[in-house]
């Protein structure tokens, strides 16, 4: 704790600096799961990155207290020791706990437990005036709640208290096979009323192929059962394994998965979107060639790569939350103007209002209880010329509100400023950052605002920018960088192993 406090004591000094002088300044985490780009910004900029160690399990009271820039894999790490685990886990072992607090977290387990943030008792701010203030449901209660979600424009996380709940050795994971789409939404719908259950998601593959997934951890093994590992090179990709498992039956099928594996089971892959470098670079996709070349297809690499090559310019990448009355809706006009498969289906306990997360007022059942929400994952290439690029998404964002759902705002948003605040209460969180010295970092909208003009490249018109948008130039280039990038982690000894115990090995290349 003594050297949290020297780094957190330097950050609020920064802070307090720019503060006085009132200069804006932007915060550097060292990392980013977001997929908009931006231009590099060497001044006027406040490092946090060295706050990345989980400081405390403490398995009486069941919490960790953990640094911001935590990733997930080595939260799991270090709570599984004691044979305890967050709630709510985010699939990708490279998002940071702090990423889940600020922005929107959520997973298989979030129809029970809500998102990532819902699961934190307390977080340390430094506020925009370099003061540092603690945060939770007994104190600064408006600052805690409003700053998960608002990714970072009320103050820097520089600590938080996660609750824990029991491990298990194993999640029992079984496939339910649905043959339509409006059949998937109501078993997703379904599943969710049985609080027997720890997890429950679906993949839609097509409109006449879905799979609704529930999830019970367990230490129970059956003799007959077999143990089904997706962390290394030589185990199948999760969804194409669902997938071939639930093709040619109708019957639900039952296979039990380590629980580290199952947190992490869409890494490798990017739940399907590492695919797209394959048709990108026009190469097999085989089980060879995934095996060959399963280091650059973890999630880690693929965003690296994403971000370095320029791809994500025509990428679609959105999250979107809808209430489960106008799923199929949804459905149905992503795959006649995007035709994009697989869907991710994810169950979502709303958050209580106001908020900055997704969330849908009218499905209010009583006026006090939010009814869940259903989030689709839309993932895969979109229009390559840039002006039809933006426009299919502004068409997206339009569709959406209309059908009243909300996207999450890691991705590409593309709101005006005055559309963006007609979802989100503008002077609740107008007078929070007033009230906690934040006008001086970029508000919500400023952050996650792409400018259509130049989609969020960095504006640079030199020779070698102008290649690095050429195929197969920057897909090369986003190659170099991942590797330079898995050069980065194996320095940091960050790569793990599963063969062994769950609860007490390693993840494999996560």
């Amino acid at each position: 704790m003594q050297n949290h406090k020297h780094v957190v004591e330097k950050i609020a000094n920064t802070v307090q600096h720019y503060f006085k002088r009132r200069e804006p300044f932007r915060i550097f985490h060292g990392s980013t799961n977001s997929t908009r780009q931006a231009a590099p910004q060497r001044d006027r900029t406040v490092d946090i990155s060295a706050l990345s160690r989980v400081l405390q399990v403490d398995t009486k009271a069941r919490t960790a207290l953990v640094e911001p820039n935590v990733p997930m894999d080595r939260l799991v790490e270090a709570t599984m020791k004691y044979g305890l685990i967050p709630p709510v886990v985010m699939e990708f072992p490279g998002i940071t706990a702090g990423g889940g607090f600020a922005g929107t977290g959520g997973e298989s387990s979030s129809f029970k437990y809500g998102f990532f943030n819902e699961t934190v008792d307390s977080v340390e701010v430094v506020l925009g005036n370099g003061e540092v203030v603690n945060a939770s449901n007994k104190e600064n209660q408006d600052l805690f709640h409003a700053a998960s979600g608002a990714v970072g424009s009320l103050g820097i996380t520089t600590l938080l208290q996660l609750q824990l709940i029991p491990a298990k050795k194993y999640v029992k994971a079984t496939y339910y096979p649905v043959r339509s789409v409006s059949e998937a939404v109501a078993k997703v719908k379904d599943e969710t009323l049985d609080q027997d259950l720890d997890y429950v998601d679906g993949i839609l593959f097509s409109k006449d192929h879905g799979v609704v997934v529930t999830g019970i951890m367990t230490d129970d093994l059956p003799a007959t059962a077999r143990v089904q590992r997706f962390s290394d090179a030589s185990d199948p990709w999760y969804y194409l394994h669902v997938q071939n498992k639930t093709l040619k039956t109708a019957e639900p099928v039952t296979e039990y998965i380590p629980l580290a594996e199952y947190l992490f089971r869409y890494d490798r892959g990017g739940f399907w979107v590492g695919r797209s470098a394959f048709t990108y670079f026009k190469f097999p996709f085989t089980a060879f060639t995934r095996w060959w070349l399963d280091d650059f297809l973890h999630t880690r690499m693929l965003y690296k790569a994403l971000h370095a090559s320029g791809q994500s310019r025509n990428y679609v990448v959105q999250d979107l939350a809808l209430p489960f009355s106008t799923a199929e809706k949804f459905v149905d006009y992503t795959a006649e103007s995007f035709g994009i498969w697989p869907l991710w289906l994810c169950p979502l306990r709303q958050s209580r209002l106001p908020t900055l997360h997704p969330h849908n007022p009218a499905t209010e059942a009583d006026g006090k209880t939010l009814k869940p929400m259903l989030n689709i994952g839309l993932w895969g290439f979109g229009p390559t010329q840039r002006d039809k690029f933006v426009a299919k998404n502004r068409e997206l964002e339009h569709k959406l509100r209309e059908l009243g759902g909300m996207k999450w705002l890691y991705a590409h948003t593309y709101y005006k400023e005055d559309e963006f605040w007609e979802m989100f209460d503008r002077k609740w969180y107008d007078g929070l950052r007033k009230k906690y010295h934040a006008e001086s970092l970029p508000s919500v909208w400023n952050k996650v605002h792409v400018d259509p003009e130049t989609q969020g490249d960095v504006v640079d018109k030199s020779w070698r920018a102008w290649a690095l948008r050429e195929w197969p130039l920057s897909g090369f280039w986003g190659i170099r960088k991942a590797i330079e990038s898995r050069a980065y982690l194996i320095a940091r000894n960050s790569t793990w192993k599963t063969r062994d115990e769950p609860a007490e090995g390693k993840l494999n290349g996560l």
